[in-house]
């Protein structure tokens, strides 16, 4: 599909990122999808659930599966002898990504460990025998120069096509021109790219009410709607999910009013893949 034909159509993604954290996270997607709007979901490779994740998305073929990049806050898939200027003794990332940020531009040994890990990810993913359909990374990572171009660089190496641009409306306005440095970027670059997302201003509150009044006001081109749906359990997934409204969530993807108002607004769904014409060893028509 040519940019100018994305533009004279709505098209929505949607896609549950953090697929592979726990097993009550991917009873969700599989739900969702099955029975509800989910098109796409986010693997996190080394998260505790990820081979339960695999597992299920082996017998969902119509799912589009992208690999979420952990780089902060959260595993890492390689052990810790093997990048130590990146992770503590647990084996985790650091949450001060303001701090990661600038080790990552200005020290080499750490831009060749992380250059490390993001291949060990991709080849994680690659041995996972799923199609790559996206890449993003957790908590937007890749709007960091240093990680968006060792990204680009190592995911041609393993067919990666299509990455999320995390631009939303109600974005600050000082982050309207860094925005559109990565677009360029990513163009410049051939990597396909969504137009616009809904999910960062109300990441954990992706309700059914936030769905419809965002399904009601959807510009043309391509969206990608994002979210953080899970079954209910004991505990939060995470301490920074504390605030999560995970059951919440997945009933708004079940939702036969969020389904209508896609209908009403005349948009199209699917993966990444199918929206830009990819090549797709389980292709379907976006529905």
């Amino acid at each position: 599909m040519t940019h100018e034909a994305r533009l004279a159509q709505r098209t929505l993604i949607f896609t549950a990122d953090d697929f592979g954290l726990h097993e009550r996270v991917n009873e969700a997607v599989e739900r969702a999808h099955l029975h509800g709007v989910l098109t796409a979901a986010s693997l996190m490779v080394a998260a505790p659930a990820a081979r339960d994740a695999i597992a299920r998305a082996h017998r969902l073929p119509e799912l589009r599966v992208g690999l979420h990049l952990v780089l902060a806050d959260g595993a890492a898939f390689l052990p810790r002898d093997a990048i130590p200027a990146l992770v503590d003794a647990d084996g985790r990332f650091d949450d001060n990504m303001v701090r990661d940020g600038f080790r990552f531009f200005f020290l080499p040994h750490v831009r060749k460990q992380l250059a490390l890990e993001i291949r060990a990810q991709f080849e994680a993913f690659a041995k996972t025998g799923l199609p790559l359909d996206h890449v993003n990374t957790h908590k937007h990572f890749h709007l960091h120069p240093t990680v968006l171009g060792l990204i680009v660089e190592i995911g041609r190496d393993y067919g990666m096509r299509a990455m999320r641009l995390p631009c939303e409306s109600r974005e600050p306005l000082w982050l309207k021109p860094w925005i559109g440095l990565v677009r360029e970027r990513l163009d410049r670059a051939g990597i396909a790219h969504n137009d616009y997302v809904v999910g960062i201003a109300n990441t954990g509150r992706m309700t059914e009410g936030v769905l419809l009044e965002a399904l009601a006001h959807l510009p043309d081109g391509v969206g990608e709607i994002y979210c953080h749906p899970a079954v209910v359990g004991e505990g939060a997934l995470t301490q920074g999910m504390r605030g999560y409204r995970h059951a919440d969530e997945l009933a708004a993807l079940l939702s036969p009013r969020v389904e209508a108002a896609i209908e009403a607004a005349g948009a199209t769904r699917g993966g990444f893949a199918d929206v830009f014409g990819q090549a797709h060893d389980r292709g379907v028509q976006p529905s």
